[in-house]
């Protein structure tokens, strides 16, 4: 048995293997489930250093940035959100998987074993090709996925544009593997499996040659995130295209891709971009007459409607020129430098707390997830120009002095306590004058 405390590390080269599903089985093999680092967390560095390579390649080869500012915090912020609840419990994904191997599993294959290793490693990805598959198929699956879909840029902070929902569902497609995969070498590939598909969302790659026709590369992702008609419900794989291509879902890249959802959302706000769709279907439900059509609003495909097939009709989906204009914040450059800055404030703290969440009473934490929660919706608000957001600003440096004086949230560089206080203190005032302001004049006057 290893030694717990030696696997909690992440050398460098590990890190960047790891990214790449390119660790070896003899130095992720783990006998128990508590061994098995939570390598998703560990890799925020190797997030962030490859996003800052894509902008200098990009700026090289392109002379302009891979992406928006604005949408750009969007799906870092929905990345966040969709950590949160780990912060609390177990995934479901490996709660249900460890209930299955100790109740009802037929055989236990051994953990340590090569064979193992790598079995899981096709079993996890198959189940990913179908519950991705289902992931767009299923109406309520879609209202989780959905916000990975919400963007209108393609760039490697798409990939963190993740679903608070879409766990509750991705479980059920790896159960079978309980029943004699162990946990612990379920727990790792569960995370690499993730990870790969980190880094083929990008343009900076366009093509690479024979390995296109065995793995998911980000040509080949670039469709499956396109709204054009010809890349709809194509290439679910996660790092195996041969999936499909063997269940004939598999599209190649050939005229520009225009990204995003078919009818798009135009919004920064991060809730909605979470829950959005997850209404429509409420007010669908209750507005589509007939058991029978209730019931198909909600487990046949998006664009199903009465008379319709199950998938819908490829026609109705609207046809892209390549002219469309991806939807943006007007707020002024002040303003967004402002959002990046309590955005960063925001990042570390919730850094700070997944790395002593042990040391943290509850209380302390639930508080802290509040505070990240609200700092998130207001910076939406605020690249919305949303009438209130001046009014939730306010509120959210409010909290946030009161969470700092009451000790829940700690300066990050005590010597710099006095100088947090005195900048929210500003904040606080300025917001709150423009929240006056907005009251009688209107807003964003």
């Amino acid at each position: 048995m290893k030694n717990p405390e030696a696997q909690q590390d992440v050398s460098v080269s590990q890190g960047v293997r790891m990214m790449f599903y390119m660790m070896k089985p003899n130095e992720t093999s783990f006998q128990t489930l508590e061994e098995v680092p939570d390598y998703v967390q560990k890799a925020t560095p190797f997030f962030i250093s490859l996003m800052l390579l894509e902008l200098v390649v990009s700026w090289i080869c392109k002379g302009k940035p891979p992406g928006r500012l604005d949408d750009a915090l969007t799906s870092i912020s929905a990345g966040v959100l969709s950590r949160l609840p780990s912060l609390f419990f177990r995934s479901i994904e490996l709660t249900t998987y460890i209930y299955i191997w100790e109740n009802y599993r037929l055989f236990n294959l051994p953990w340590d074993s090569p064979w193992t290793w790598y079995l899981t490693f096709l079993g996890v990805d198959f189940g990913y090709y179908w519950f991705h598959r289902m992931a767009h198929e299923v109406n309520i699956m879609w209202a989780g996925h959905q916000t990975h879909h919400s963007s209108e840029d393609y760039n490697l902070s798409t990939a963190l544009r993740q679903s608070v929902l879409q766990i509750y569902t991705s479980w059920i497609f790896y159960t079978p593997l309980a029943l004699f995969i162990p946990p612990s070498v379920y727990a790792v590939h569960l995370q690499f499996n993730l990870l790969y598909q980190f880094w083929i969302h990008t343009e900076v790659i366009t093509n690479l040659g024979f390995l296109e026709l065995i793995l998911n590369t980000p040509s080949h992702h670039r469709v499956h995130h396109g709204r054009n008609r010809y890349c709809i419900d194509k290439n679910y794989a996660a790092v195996l295209i041969i999936w499909d291509r063997i269940f004939g879902t598999f599209e190649a890249e050939n005229e520009k891709v225009v990204y995003g959802l078919t009818h798009p959302i135009n919004t920064f706000e991060p809730i909605k971009v979470q829950f959005h769709h997850l209404f429509y279907i409420w007010s669908t439900f209750w507005a589509t007459p007939g058991f029978f059509h209730k019931f198909s609003v909600i487990f046949k495909g998006p664009g199903w409607g009465p008379g319709k097939p199950r998938l819908g009709l490829s026609e109705e989906i609207p046809q892209v020129t390549g002219k469309e204009v991806p939807f943006s914040s007007s707020a002024s450059q002040l303003l967004k430098i402002y959002t990046v800055v309590q955005f960063a404030l925001m990042l570390a703290f919730y850094e700070e707390t997944f790395a002593n969440t042990a040391a943290l009473s509850q209380v302390t934490l639930l508080l802290r997830i509040c505070f990240i929660i609200l700092t998130l919706t207001s910076i939406g608000f605020l690249l919305d120009q949303r009438p209130k957001a001046a009014f939730m600003e306010t509120l959210r440096c409010l909290v946030f002095l009161m969470l700092y004086r009451f000790g829940h949230l700690k300066p990050l560089v005590p010597s710099l306590s006095f100088a947090f206080e005195v900048f929210f203190s500003i904040c606080i005032a300025f917001w709150g004058v423009r929240s006056m302001k907005q009251l009688i004049s209107g807003p964003w006057k």
